[in-house]
């Protein structure tokens, strides 16, 4: 069992609010949203494991189990082209939970127009096989959802 933890604080409210027709059909796997708190924070590694893709909007984790989870920072946000997002780590890098990956600042991303919602998908799991799936409000490193 991997136990995901919720990268960034706000308000997890399902795959089905985000608003990306892939994302909230579950296209790029299942998971939750967080809706986040509008402010400057820092989104963190969901597991522990290696960063196997690492872009200013989104971030893929891959444990030592295989098992990967991405995190998507705001939709439509790689039209920014980086602006706005610092990366705290690097494409390679071995991380733990909870380790911070991304400074972003989720009320810019909606100044400019985009949502700040942030999908957090098991990346080739089956959503039988997610149990435990937060809703409201969750803090950083809380347990998000426990993949069996």
């Amino acid at each position: 069992m991997t136990t995901v933890l919720a990268p960034v604080e706000g308000a997890a409210v399902g795959l089905a609010a985000v608003p990306d027709p892939v994302f909230s059909a579950g296209m790029v796997g299942p998971g939750t949203a967080i809706d986040p708190l509008r402010g400057p924070g820092e989104a963190v590694a969901p597991i522990a494991g290696k960063i196997m893709k690492l872009h200013p909007h989104a971030y893929v984790i891959v444990g030592d189990d295989g098992r990967g989870v991405l995190v998507h920072l705001g939709i439509d946000t790689v039209q920014l082209k980086g602006e706005g997002f610092r990366l705290l780590a690097a494409e390679g890098d071995r991380v733990r939970a909870g380790q911070p990956v991304v400074a972003w600042d989720p009320a810019a991303v909606e100044a400019g127009g985009r949502s700040p919602v942030c999908p957090v998908v098991a990346l080739d799991a089956v959503s039988e096989s997610l149990t435990g799936v937060a809703e409201g409000a969750v803090h950083v490193g809380d347990e998000l959802f426990r993949w069996e």
